[in-house]
């Protein structure tokens, strides 16, 4: 090999049209998904007089937590389907599902009807999923494979940024259906790309129908995790993603009804004017999605660096760690109702998110028995999709008892014995609040800071981090229970 393909520009040289193609698509693809995905939680129980649905909690719970769950359980067979129909034919079926899901999530608007629609798009995203990863697989090889996947998850980042800062300023200028219309038009670019230059190579048939591909797809699923050593790896995993979750889930909501961004916006401003216009979309408080999107811009920046620390670690100690770093990020963007704490925590989290996530598939390898890697890494998904089902009871069920703010006050105003009126289309969750704030004569932030002090909404972080601990002392024991006799074990040989 010439030192020119060991160089850095030698190994980037040396992908192909297909590789990129592939990078591309991911990029456009998660700018789509997390465009909307980032803004979800506050579209399902926005004030209907904004445009939102005015959803429960617990029904937006149901939504966002069941649909993606399911999302993240189907690879194992769209991967199956695309195998035989071929890559191509695939993505194009996943790009008319996910165009034409999209665009319907913005004209309908009952429970049912959003719930079917965002399953519609969780099926296209399912179908792409799989086979955009594939592609570059089997368009890398062993001298470049490894930066071909760094590059990758980068356009995954790329795309996770730049949806939600197009969806804060889109939004607020101009209201929610332009969201699911700038998805749409995104993942139409994609098919413009895949019919444009995507050309496929020869692949391998098999004799097997689709049906007996499926069966088999799962009868080697369970292969995998009836080895106790990975189906208990699998299980302690559930316990970061149900955290790792409430970054999408929860805190945007929470930082809708506690988190004062307009004096946020306000400090901002006295720094940088221009700033503080980006982060709240060109209004007068920062949107919770670009909090949020402080995570992904985080990892863009800084992943090489933690990557190249987390070098130095074992597996398993830079997943502890990583544990421990997220659980103290999350904790403290829950703790309190100060902006900059939410910033502060945000970046917290990412850090343990850089440590952890990437180490979780290679470690995977790592207690993979020779020659059995790839069927390993096929139970990745499975701790994704158990921790959004119980992110469904966190971010719907306690969130809608403990923290939200509607549900709070209007039990405080029963306590005090003041009448209100329900909500309807006619007097809508906005109207709610203005009232209340005159019938107690505060102002809407004295109103907020009374129901805060009083009912501790930032408790369920109690919850959140404890289910981070549980992760630390569980990954500990097994780290001495599993991985160090099995590292000594490897030195005697």
């Amino acid at each position: 090999m010439s030192t020119d393909k060991k160089s850095f520009f030698g190994v980037m040289k040396s992908y192909n049209k297909t590789f990129w193609v592939a990078s591309g698509m991911e990029l456009f693809e998660r700018w789509a998904w997390y465009g909307l995905f980032a803004v979800l939680a506050l579209y399902l129980t926005g004030s209907t007089d904004e445009g939102g649905l005015g959803f429960s909690h617990t029904e937006k719970g149901q939504i966002m937590g069941i649909v993606t769950a399911i999302l993240y359980l189907l690879p194992m067979i769209t991967g199956v389907i695309a195998d035989k129909i071929g890559y191509k034919r695939s993505l194009i079926i996943a790009y008319v599902l996910l165009i034409s899901g999209y665009y319907l999530m913005g004209e309908v608007s009952s429970y049912t009807q959003v719930f079917l629609v965002f399953l519609w798009v969780a099926v296209g995203a399912a179908m792409f999923k799989p086979v955009a990863s594939a592609i570059i697989s089997k368009n890398t090889d062993e001298s470049n494979s490894t930066l071909g996947f760094g590059i990758f998850y980068m356009m995954v980042n790329i795309g996770g940024f730049i949806g939600p800062m197009f969806s804060s300023t889109l939004r607020t200028q101009f209201g929610w259906k332009i969201i699911f219309l700038q998805a749409a038009i995104v993942i139409a670019i994609n098919l413009v790309i895949l019919l444009l230059f995507y050309k496929e190579k020869d692949r391998i048939k098999s004799n097997d129908t689709i049906g007996e591909a499926i069966l088999g797809s799962l009868k080697n699923m369970w292969e995998a995790v009836k080895d106790s050593r990975l189906s208990v790896l699998l299980v302690i995993m559930v316990g970061f993603w149900t955290m790792f979750n409430q970054l999408f889930y929860t805190l945007p909501t929470f930082i809708e009804d506690w988190v004062d961004t307009i004096a946020l916006h306000n400090s901002i401003a006295e720094v940088s004017p221009w700033l503080a216009s980006l982060m709240s979309g060109g209004g007068t408080s920062v949107n919770p999605e670009m909090l949020i999107n402080i995570d992904a811009g985080a990892i863009i920046l800084f992943q090489l660096i933690v990557s190249y620390f987390v070098l130095r670690m074992r597996h398993v100690s830079a997943m502890i760690t990583g544990f421990i770093i997220a659980s103290i990020g999350i904790g403290i963007t829950f703790y309190t109702g100060n902006g900059f704490y939410t910033i502060l925590g945000i970046v917290i989290f990412a850090i343990g998110e850089m440590m952890t996530n990437p180490t979780f598939s290679s470690f995977i390898a790592l207690i993979s028995p020779k020659g059995k890697e790839a069927l390993y890494m096929g139970t990745y998904f499975l701790p994704i999709f158990l921790g959004n089902f119980l992110t469904t009871f966190i971010s719907g069920n306690l969130y809608q008892a403990w923290s939200d703010k509607l549900s709070l006050l209007q039990s405080e105003m029963t306590t005090r014995g003041i009448d209100m009126p329900e909500i309807t289309k006619e007097f809508t969750k906005n109207d709610y609040f203005t009232t209340a704030s005159e019938k107690l004569g505060m102002t809407q932030v004295e109103m907020t800071q009374m129901v805060w002090d009083t009912y501790h909404p930032n408790k369920i972080w109690y919850v959140i981090v404890a289910i981070g601990i549980v992760t630390i002392i569980a990954l500990t024991i097994y780290d001495r229970l599993v991985i160090r006799p099995k590292e000594a074990a490897a030195k005697a040989d």
